[in-house]
């Protein structure tokens, strides 16, 4: 079932809302040009659905759009991460 992907920018984070349930990818810019994914959450409901993995291409397309490097503190987008190589060039070089 699709589902739109609304990016709150204010709140930093993308928010995906289906029959009455939410979910959510938290984010925050630790330094420019960086974007950190910190906290995903999906409802109950929601869970088994792909709508994690739905938030987590939504993040990283707009990382992509925006230039941004990405970082992932969130357990489930470093995951994701390790399962999609094809993002890896989007990851933070770190020293």
């Amino acid at each position: 079932m699709a589902t739109s992907i609304t990016h709150q920018v204010h709140d930093q984070e993308f928010t995906l809302k289906r029959q009455g349930h939410s979910a959510e990818l938290a984010y925050s810019y630790p330094s420019p040009g960086i974007i950190d994914f910190t906290h995903t959450y999906v409802e109950e409901a929601l869970r088994g659905q792909g709508v994690g993995e739905q938030l987590a291409e939504a993040g990283l397309a707009y990382a992509r759009q925006q230039q941004l490097r990405v970082r992932a503190s969130c357990p489930f987008v470093q995951a994701y991460l390790q399962r999609h190589p094809q993002h890896a060039d989007l990851l933070e070089l770190r020293t």
